[in-house]
This record gives structure tokens, C-alpha cells and sequence, in this order.
């Protein structure tokens, strides 16, 4: 067999495996989508490849190909944006150019990226934050935060509360014509997370007056207790987050310690001394029958007390929002949660909107049946559209 044969085999091997994602039946756009999962499939390898050899570690490499994607704060006929710091933190700001009569409603937005990556000036980030000013007439507050693996938790929960609590000062509200009555916040996976974490924290904060009027939480991660969900047992090998990704990302937030990732893979990292808290993320008595079908509950095995008390993160309910008692969660405001079918986080929004509605709190959620992860962020998909035109339209009906 010839040279020339045996790299187009090899080219022909690195193609189909490219190419080939098994993909749901009801799923719009298959090949769109397949397309798109190259690009992520080709850097993800990279990535882990660069680490292997011990050149960097994966998430710089990734963060790498990402900043190709960051556009400038550039405004246009619609909306004036600029980049400044709410308290010391950095932050993007969109306000709509039409003149307005009245104060504007307020969007504080939180990006995702597990933790670790991603960023306010990506592109899909700052055309959503375009179109939700100009769309809504409000002002959009986009903000950053530092990420792992330099920074940990609880920096990257800190960050988006101290910019929260700096928008919500009455003097910054005039600067930029908000409604102090009209403030709300959002975010789509790690940043719905964060988002669900600083809207409880601000319950109990007696320094800020101005309280926020409803949340919104996109594919949300809110819980590090159980990594055996049906969802994660359904969506394992995912094109966009993947079981193993999504431990490892968790992971990350806390430390760069692998021994804590394994542990969570395999659900053996919560303590003996912690299993009061898995009630919290019982799935068996938190999931519809819909959910549940087809599968068995297991609790988690009981891990060492050591990985605890070194990273004790992920035992706090300011990375796990899921772990707060229903005393925190029924003084919540109006709330939005999207889930979509195809997302190994699909069960974690879905319980917290058990336990929301349990507590009184009034919760409307927005199922994706032919959902997956990051959907939103796909610009040119038409599931893209749909899920934004609902999303926007929430807001505008509750904001």
C-alpha cells in the first residue's frame, strides 16, 4: 500500500469520525448541526492533545481558538455600547440610542462557559445583548468574571455579585436611566448558575434596598452533588457537552486537583457527613414520570471527608444553588427556566423548578423538546431563533 494511500485513509478515518454524530430523530437541522460539532469536536481534541503533551492545559488552548470569536464594543444605529468596571469588575453596557420618556428596564446578564472559559465580547454574547437592548428598550449589563484554572471558586461567584450589587446602587441606576422596579437577570449555563447563585445570595443582603424583579436561567448547571442523572446517563457523549467535559468543567471551578474530577465522575465525592444535602437533588422525588422513566435511582456512594474539607466548593450552595433550603428559595422573584431534552443539565433546571413551584415561587418554564445545549448560542440555527424569540418575549411581557 502506497504513502498516498494510506493518508488518504487516514484522512478518510479522521473525516468520518468528523463528520458522523449520531443525533436525535427530531432534531431540526441535522447536517446544519453536524457542521457546526466539527469545529468544537477539532478543537476539544486539540485541546486535550496540547494538555497530554504537557504544553498547556486545555482550557488555555480552547480560550485560544475562542478569542477569535470576541468582537470590539463597537455601537451602531440601534445601541451605544461600552466596556467599563462595576466595581473593579469588567462589564459591558448596552443602552438602546431611541430616546425614551421613561426610565428603562435593566437586564444584568451572566455568559456561560463552565467556569472557565468565554466572555462578554464573544460574538454570540454581544449580538444577544444588541438584541435584547434594542429589542426590550432596555439596558443590557453584560458582564465578566475571572475564570478557572488561575482563579477558583468562590472568585467567579464573587465577581458577578460584586458587579450585581454595584448595578444596583441607586446612583448607577441614574446614570443609565434604569428602572430601579424593573431589574432583572439572566444567564445560560455556568452563567445561569451564577446567576441563580447571586439572586438567592442578594435575599439576604441588608445593604442593598433595590431587589431584583424576576431571573432567567438558560440550560442552568446548579448542582455538583449527583453526577448520575437520567439526563447525564441520556446525553453522555453529547456533540456539545459531554459527560466527561461537564465533570471536568465542574471540577475545574473548585481546583485543578484531577483526584476531585475522577471522584465526581464515578459519584463518589460527597462525605458521609454531607448526604442530608442529597434530598436536595433526590431526582426520584423531583422529576415528573416522564423524566423518570427508565431508570433506576442510586444514591451516590459516600467519598472521603479529605476532598471535602480541601475543596469544600462543592458542598456550598453558592456554587450549588440547588442545595438551598426551601426557607431561601420561596422569597425568590418571578423566574424563567429553559431546558432543552438533549442537555445533560436538562435535570437540574427541571428540579429546581419542582422545588420552586414547591415553594411557592412562581416559575415559568420553557421545555425544549428537540433541545440541546447551547442552543441559543448556534446563530443561524433556527432553534436559535425560536428559543430567543420566546426568551425575549418572556422578558418583555414580565420585565
Amino acid at each position: 500500500m502506497g504513502g498516498k494511500t494510506i493518508l488518504l485513509l487516514i484522512a478518510g478515518v479522521l473525516g468520518a469520525y468528523y463528520v458522523y454524530t449520531p443525533l436525535p430523530d427530531n432534531i431540526e437541522e441535522p447536517w446544519r448541526l453536524v457542521w457546526i460539532g466539527i469545529p468544537v469536536k477539532m478543537i476539544t481534541n486539540l485541546a486535550l492533545l496540547v494538555e497530554f503533551l504537557g504544553i498547556d492545559h486545555f482550557v488555555n488552548t480552547a480560550m485560544f481558538f475562542m478569542s477569535f470569536q470576541e468582537v470590539p464594543p463597537t455601537s451602531d444605529e440601534n445601541v451605544t455600547v461600552m466596556e467599563t468596571t462595576f466595581n473593579d469588575v469588567p462589564v459591558r453596557v448596552y443602552v438602546p440610542t431611541r430616546k425614551s420618556e421613561i426610565l428603562r428596564r435593566g437586564l444584568f446578564y451572566v455568559h456561560g462557559g463552565g467556569w472557565c472559559m468565554g466572555d462578554a465580547a464573544l460574538f454570540n454574547y454581544d449580538f444577544l445583548s444588541r438584541r435584547t437592548a434594542d429589542r426590550l428598550d432596555a439596558v443590557v449589563v453584560s458582564t465578566n468574571y475571572r475564570l478557572a484554572p488561575k482563579y477558583h471558586f468562590p472568585n467567579q461567584f464573587e465577581d458577578v455579585y460584586n458587579a450585581l450589587r454595584w448595578l444596583l446602587r441607586q446612583e448607577i441606576l441614574e446614570k443609565y436611566g434604569i428602572d430601579p422596579k424593573r431589574i432583572g437577570i439572566s444567564g445560560d449555563s455556568a452563567g445561569g448558575n451564577l446567576a441563580a447563585a447571586v439572586t438567592q445570595q442578594l435575599i439576604d443582603d441588608p445593604d442593598i434596598k433595590i431587589k431584583l424583579k424576576l431571573q432567567s436561567l438558560i440550560y442552568p448547571a446548579l448542582q455538583t452533588l449527583d453526577m448520575d442523572l437520567p439526563s447525564y446517563r441520556e446525553n453522555r457523549d453529547s456533540l456539545v457537552l459531554s459527560k466527561p467535559l461537564m465533570v471536568r468543567l465542574w471540577s475545574e471551578y473548585f481546583t485543578t486537583d484531577r483526584s476531585l474530577e475522577k471522584t465526581m465522575f464515578f459519584n463518589q465525592h460527597v462525605p458521609m457527613e454531607s448526604s442530608h444535602l442529597l434530598k436536595f437533588v433526590n431526582w426520584s422525588s423531583l422529576l415528573t414520570e416522564k423524566f423518570k422513566k427508565g431508570h433506576s435511582y442510586y444514591s451516590p456512594n459516600h467519598g472521603s471527608s479529605e476532598l471535602a474539607k480541601k475543596y469544600p466548593g462543592f458542598l456550598d450552595v453558592r456554587a450549588a444553588p440547588l442545595l438551598a433550603d426551601d426557607n431561601k428559595l420561596r422569597d425568590l422573584p418571578l423566574t424563567y427556566i429553559i431546558t432543552c431534552q438533549y442537555d445533560i443539565l436538562r435535570d437540574d433546571g427541571l428540579m429546581y423548578v419542582t422545588r420552586l413551584r414547591n415553594a411557592g415561587v412562581q416559575v415559568t418554564h420553557n421545555h425544549i423538546e428537540d433541545g440541546f445545549h447551547g442552543a441559543l448560542s448556534y446563530n443561524g440555527l433556527k432553534i436559535g431563533y425560536r428559543i430567543e424569540n420566546q426568551y425575549m418575549n418572556w422578558l418583555s411581557k414580565n420585565l
